[in-house]
């Protein structure tokens, strides 16, 4: 039986459409406010910049491979723990402590996002090579409802080594909203072994391309 390829497009037209994809997927989101005092926001920030503090260097590393099929990506002005909230494959919740100890490429899709369906092959071929102790591609599915529709792209189009990241809630992807990392879908983060940003974009990108894996290997964990 033959495999389906969900509507690929060239690589150069994935670049192209970036920009626009954000924009296009991202309209009637319902954003959610943080509700805290100015005193516990300061000590968070002065917190993560402790932790966050030696990821400059690695940040400073990766900027000049920020070209190309990833020159969409934008390397993080300020070091942060991102709050991250959804299932993992199992169904048991997950937060951003839980991908610690790795270096992470956090992506949300949905399986209504065209660009989306268009890079997974991408990312499916990039976690099947780098993916490891060290590395791991983390897709996250928003659609809402149940998990059947997110699993039936995913067998119909042989997407065999990603797992099922889950958050029918969308509450992920507001998150990422209030922090300005995410317009629309895809959104994608690179983070650190302590859970750090070092990058991140909005919009498609060839994800198996020399530039994207040169880009994963440098901000791998050491």
């Amino acid at each position: 039986m033959t495999e389906k390829t969900p509507f690929r497009l060239p690589s150069a037209k994935l670049v192209a459409i970036a920009a626009l994809a954000g924009i296009v997927c991202g309209a009637g989101v319902v954003v959610f406010r943080l509700i805290g005092s100015e005193g516990q926001v300061q000590e968070q920030v002065a917190a993560q910049t402790g932790l966050c503090e030696g990821s400059a260097t690695r940040i400073a590393s990766l900027k000049p491979l920020l070209k190309g099929q990833v020159a969409a990506m934008s390397a993080s002005e300020r070091p942060r723990i991102v709050p991250l909230s959804f299932k993992g494959a199992d169904g048991v919740a997950m937060t951003e402590a839980d991908l610690k100890g790795r270096t992470v490429l956090l992506n949300l899709w949905a399986t209504w996002c065209v660009p989306c369906r268009e890079e997974m092959p991408a990312l499916n071929a990039l976690e099947k090579e780098k993916g490891g102790d060290r590395f791991e591609v983390v897709t996250v599915n928003i659609d809402t409802g149940d998990d059947e529709k997110p699993k039936s792209f995913m067998s119909e189009y042989g997407i065999d080594s990603l797992k099922l990241y889950r958050d029918s809630s969308m509450g992920v992807f507001n998150a990422l909203k209030k922090e300005g990392l995410a317009f629309g879908l895809p959104a994608t983060l690179l983070i650190d072994e302590k859970g750090c940003l070092l990058a991140s974009m909005n919009g498609p990108a060839a994800w198996d391309s020399p530039d994207a894996k040169l880009l994963v290997d440098t901000a791998k964990a050491p």
